[in-house]
């Protein structure tokens, strides 16, 4: 069945204006200022006043549920499909946190199917915060080459849940994901926890000065939670890598003020992308009581944060949205995703002229629509 979207401003993510565009399965078939349907059985959505853009790819998300720093009672739920629907997120990469033992890998792998099955598309990242790497078969390697989903390893650094782990034992993590992605074609990619300590990326700089070849594997995250690490981050992208600025948890300024402040300091929009670090275990303190609640981090603030670049940083939206669009694509090495483009994948999001969310598509499907998700996880209520 084909689908077709018509008169609709297309930011693929680079502007390319009025546009018609035409689904098949679960792909882009067609873009084009009028494409002629005679003769093809479609259904044809009116897109009039609408703009489209690549539906949102979220590369940290904890879809199992972190948390469980001060007990059992405090480890988080598993996501559900709607609130990730909800947030124009069609694509998402799984990750453990700090927990590595009662969250473990297996369980992560089969969340990260049972999302593919619901209609999104979900990948997973091996290892966890420490060392030994926790993998499922025998090494990082293979865990890319045999389990269809892993796309890299994630280890963290200058945190003091961390392991400490040394130059050396992080080269060997690169090797391991560089080996294992080229072997699989997926790439690899070793995505770097920053927590507040001293140091921050220097290790992550020496290799990069020392090999610049290597930046590409390396994706350190939480890159706004200090001033002093995003000074850091910012050479590191100066010198062509990625930095991932999350929109959730601790940060010195909001995550779009940190965007602008590279921008102002030279770093193309093209070396940083958001994600949320969404459905981590974060803790609150009742300022009276003095007692600890606990909720999840949200989804949602990697488009809301888009949308403040757009209406209060000036940003263009074709640049704006390569945060959550074609950059993390990039990083991840997405194959297919993050842009709108004949013959790849048919994820887009459906915006009013204020940027209000409207209409979700993943791999074909229609996930929400006029602002209502469509689709739920198969035990929701």
């Amino acid at each position: 069945m084909f689908k077709l979207i018509q008169n609709i401003h297309l930011y693929a993510p680079e502007d390319r204006g009025m546009n018609d565009l035409l689904i098949c399965g679960e792909k882009i078939a067609c873009i084009a200022p009028h494409i002629d349907i005679r003769g093809l059985e479609v259904e044809v959505i009116d897109g009039a006043g609408m703009n489209a853009a690549p539906g949102c790819i979220d590369q940290h998300v904890h879809i199992i549920g972190g948390g469980g720093q001060t007990g059992y009672f405090s480890l988080a739920p598993e996501v559900p499909l709607s609130r990730l629907l909800a947030c124009g997120t069609t694509t998402v990469v799984g990750l453990l946190g700090t927990d590595g033992f009662v969250k473990q890998l297996p369980a992560l792998y089969a969340k990260t199917k049972a999302l593919c099955m619901d209609g999104i598309s979900a990948y997973m990242l091996t290892g966890y915060y420490g060392l030994p790497t926790p993998t499922l078969t025998d090494s990082i390697a293979n865990d890319l080459i045999f389990i269809d989903k892993v796309i890299g390893c994630k280890i963290a650094i200058s945190d003091d849940r961390s392991s400490y782990p040394t130059k050396t034992e992080l080269m060997r993590i690169i090797q391991q994901v560089r080996l294992g992605g080229f072997t699989s074609a997926k790439g690899g990619v070793m995505h770097v926890h920053l927590g507040a300590l001293p140091g921050g990326i220097e290790l992550l700089l020496e290799i990069a000065r020392e090999y610049p070849s290597l930046i590409s594997y390396i994706s350190p995250t939480h890159m706004g939670r200090t001033h002093d690490l995003f000074l850091q981050g910012i050479e590191f992208a100066r010198m062509g890598g990625m930095i991932d600025i999350s929109t959730g948890g601790t940060k010195y300024c909001e995550p779009y003020e940190s965007v602008l402040e590279g921008l102002n300091a030279g770093v193309s929009i093209d070396r940083m992308t958001f994600s949320s670090d969404g459905n981590a275990g974060v803790r609150r303190k009742d300022p009276i009581t003095g007692e600890d609640s606990y909720t999840v981090a949200p989804l949602h603030r990697n488009l809301e944060q888009v949308i403040r670049l757009i209406v209060d940083g000036g940003i263009a939206p074709s640049d704006a949205f390569r945060l959550i669009t074609s950059n993390p694509a990039r990083t991840m090495k997405l194959k297919g995703k993050g842009e709108l483009r004949e013959g790849w994948d048919a994820d887009i999001t459906l915006f009013d002229d204020n940027w209000k969310l409207q209409g979700v598509y993943a791999r074909g499907a229609e996930m929400m629509h006029e602002g209502v998700v469509m689709r739920k996880g198969n035990f929701e209520m």
